[in-house]
């Protein structure tokens, strides 16, 4: 984790930009570089890696002759949180400017332009630019990369559809970085490769390039994604997530568990549901809410069953965590 404020500020910009070249080679300047106050999070997942950066206004250009240079063959893949990020691809076409919500990849062979826009602070600092990006190799992408440079420089919207479970597992991702252990990153790594091939083939109709494992994986994790949208639905079942996605409930059951250790559907809805009671019975936001509406907000239509499911999950009752969780935090 870097943090501008931990480091003198002559040394600011030199120790940001280094720690960005380790993935994305380019020419950086900023009018700010004097004093950068600037964060950033690396998170390595195997063979990807997890940028998460807030930086005031700066440019990013990779020349062509830099990439005849040296060309690591990395695809970068960036979401923008707040600000605004502009992109100028030689004679690619005119500049394309990228606001909040917007996603958008480039390839390390291709000489780009970027210059971070950034949001208006609340302070009197200068504007900035809060950004997710994700950098793994062009081999790790089964699209052929002929392919994958035709949605290059592209924006797409995290609102629907695949950009949205991508968007939404990278934001994710980085809301657990610090309690994700070295054996889970690998694994997370091949997630968001599946995500990013299963996005770009759909865009290109090329399914048919994404090995079956890869589609399976990013199946299972729509399917996680729609559950968690769902869980306050009582009537939340295989049939009903099958066909939503198009399956048959026996496709459904045979991928999911071959991707969570042989657990099924119903079971990790169950899991879901009573992780959500847990965490909504200490919110302090919540309190006044009874047990059973905190119940029917988890789709769990009996007070009864949550009693028995959270007692055996977590060793008490509903209301005795929600004593204990409230308690303590009105003792701290």
């Amino acid at each position: 984790m870097f943090r501008g404020e931990e480091v003198p500020a002559k040394e600011r910009f030199d120790c940001w930009r280094e720690l960005i070249g380790r993935t994305r080679d380019s020419e950086m300047t900023s009018a700010h570089a004097a004093d950068f106050q600037a964060e950033m999070r690396r998170l390595e997942l195997g063979q990807v890696t997890l940028l998460r950066s807030s930086f005031p206004p700066a440019r990013f250009r990779r020349t062509a002759a830099r990439v005849r240079r040296s060309d690591p063959e990395v695809y970068h893949l960036t979401l923008v949180l707040d600000g605004g990020l502009s992109l100028a691809r030689d004679d690619r076409g005119p500049t394309a400017v990228f606001g909040p919500g917007e996603l958008y990849a480039l390839d390390s062979s291709q000489p780009y332009d970027v210059r971070g826009l950034g949001a208006r602070t609340a302070g009197r600092g200068p504007r900035r630019v809060e950004a997710l990006g994700v950098d793994f190799p062009v081999s790790a992408l089964p699209v052929p990369p002929d392919r994958a440079r035709e949605l290059m420089g592209r924006g797409f919207s995290r609102r629907e559809g695949t950009p949205a479970l991508l968007a939404d597992f990278l934001v994710g991702l980085d809301r657990q970085a610090t309690l994700l252990g070295p054996a889970e990153a690998p694994r997370l790594g091949t997630v968001v490769v599946d995500l990013v091939s299963a996005w770009l083939a759909r865009e290109l109709d090329a399914e048919a390039a994404v090995p079956d494992d890869a589609r399976r994986r990013a199946i299972v994790e729509h399917v996680r994604a729609f559950i968690r949208r769902n869980l306050h639905d009582p009537g939340l079942t295989p049939s009903v997530i099958a066909a939503a996605h198009h399956i048959s409930v026996s496709y459904l059951h045979r991928v999911f568990s071959q991707h969570t250790q042989g657990e099924t559907v119903a079971a990790w809805i169950r899991g879901r549901r009573l992780e959500k009671a847990h965490r909504d019975l200490a919110d302090p936001a919540l309190r006044a809410l009874p047990v059973h509406a905190v119940a029917a907000r988890c789709g769990i239509t009996r007070p009864s069953d949550l009693s028995r499911a959270f007692r055996a999950a977590y060793g008490l009752s509903p209301s005795e965590h929600r004593h204990r969780a409230l308690s303590g935090r009105a003792g701290g």
